[in-house]
């Protein structure tokens, strides 16, 4: 009978401590939050913080996952015990693991907008977001070991700043967003400085099994700044912004990437069959659009003997794009000769697909025009190709045009290729314990 009631007993005391602390001036609050602060620079080498990428490592995520969530009320026990939804299936989705001793002892997912969306855009208004360019990501299903749970953050606040890093210089993110119940919101907001979205307050968040949620966002483009301005004059084990901004932790590994790719796909055919077939039913209990979005982006044989049939395939193809379009950032140029002169147009090349791509540029480029183009596609990867602008918007001094390739050259098409066929995944074999230059 004791040991049934102490449960009960700890989060009765918890609830009467954060009411008590709730009724403290906002800035006190935050300032209390931020004394608990203690980043270490130098953590045990023991700590590895890298993508999970096996089943042994995605599985380990997963349960840990599954208990904390249980734990917090926020799902029912699955028989599995594994949490997973769709998003995990998705190659926009990264999944990042830290590791002690080779035990996984913490998780976060990363889940980028994709044909999918992401989980909490269905709630909350974006427009503010969306106004401001740059790709969008959902930061969620994140849960730390108990037994590193009252250890100071030693495996949050690196698990965190692995993101941050991930986010920053591989994932091609701008805007961070997340979806939290309310007891942890200041949490985020005072220590990360999240800002609430437009439509505060959730009641009902069907994604945490209906617990109440608030949303909030981070731009990474003006975080080094804020997170200065505030931590500064703070000790260094105390300062979020030399530790996030400044500071190069060994712990962490890096995917290396032989193309400038900015996703880490991870799920084989077997992998996607084995979570989402055998362990769980996620992909039957998908709706048929869902079902046919997926069938979109895992368009090879290999993949489409383990996704869920399409009962309405017939009408679902005309909305489909025929040639998928993968996501990356390549440096490159498109050239433009007449009689007169030759014009040289500098670009960054944004998505690609074997028989055209999109490009941004600060330039006015002509339409209906044929070029001569080279893109970087990696380290030591070029392709000189030709190709017709087909269309283009700008806005201010910004601009997004379509080209249409002629014909492509032999390291287009391997790119594709490796895209197409998953062989991108063995990069991750190789990876890197430094940052891009």
């Amino acid at each position: 009978m004791k040991n049934s009631k102490a449960p009960a007993a700890k989060r009765f005391f918890h609830h009467a401590l954060r009411k008590a602390f709730s009724v403290f001036p906002r800035p006190l609050r935050f300032a209390v939050y931020r004394s608990f602060v203690d980043c270490d620079p130098s953590p045990d080498q023991r700590l590895v913080l890298k993508i999970a990428q096996t089943k042994e490592e995605l599985e380990a995520c997963f349960r840990l996952l599954h208990d904390a969530y249980v734990g917090s009320g926020f799902m029912r026990p699955d028989p599995s015990g594994m949490r997973i939804n769709i998003y995990h299936a998705l190659p926009t989705t990264t999944t990042l693991c830290a590791k002690f001793d080779g035990e996984v002892v913490g998780t976060i997912s990363l889940i980028r907008e994709s044909v999918f969306g992401f989980p909490l855009q269905s709630i909350f208004d974006l427009t503010e977001i969306r106004a401001n360019q740059g790709r969008i990501a959902e930061v969620s299903a994140l849960a730390v070991h108990p037994k590193f749970r009252n250890t100071g953050g030693s495996i949050l606040f690196p698990l965190m700043k692995f993101m941050y890093e991930y986010c920053t210089h591989f994932f091609d993110t701008r805007h961070l967003v997340i979806a939290v119940n309310p007891n942890r919101i200041e949490m985020y907001e005072s220590l990360l400085l999240f800002e609430r979205l437009t439509e505060n307050s959730v009641e009902d968040y069907d994604f945490a099994n209906g617990a109440p949620a608030i949303g909030a966002s981070l731009d990474l483009h003006v975080a080094p700044e804020a997170l200065k301005q505030i931590y500064n004059k703070k000790p260094s084990h105390k300062n979020l912004y030399l530790y996030f901004v400044r500071t190069r932790l060994p712990n962490i590994v890096m995917p290396g990437r032989r193309y400038f790719i900015t996703n880490d796909p991870v799920m084989t055919p077997d992998l996607l069959d084995y979570f989402f077939n055998q362990r769980t039913q996620t992909f039957q209990n998908l709706r048929e659009r869902e079902k046919g979005l997926l069938h979109s982006i895992y368009n090879l044989p290999e993949y489409q003997q383990v996704l869920p049939t399409v009962f309405s395939a017939s009408n679902f193809p005309v909305r489909q794009r025929m040639h998928p379009r993968y996501s990356l950032k390549c440096p490159g140029s498109f050239s433009v000769t007449s009689a007169e002169k030759t014009e040289v147009y500098e670009l960054l090349v944004v998505e690609l697909s074997d028989e055209g791509f999109l490009a941004h540029t600060k330039e006015r480029l002509p339409l209906n025009v044929r070029g001569e183009t080279r893109v970087q596609l990696g380290r030591k990867e070029k392709s000189i190709t030709t190709a017709i602008v087909i269309h283009g918007k700008r806005k201010d001094s910004h601009g997004v045009y379509g080209f249409k390739l002629i014909e492509s050259d032999l390291p287009w098409r391997k790119l594709v290729g490796a895209l197409q066929s998953g062989a991108i995944r063995e990069d991750l074999d190789s990876a890197s314990h430094f940052l891009p230059d």
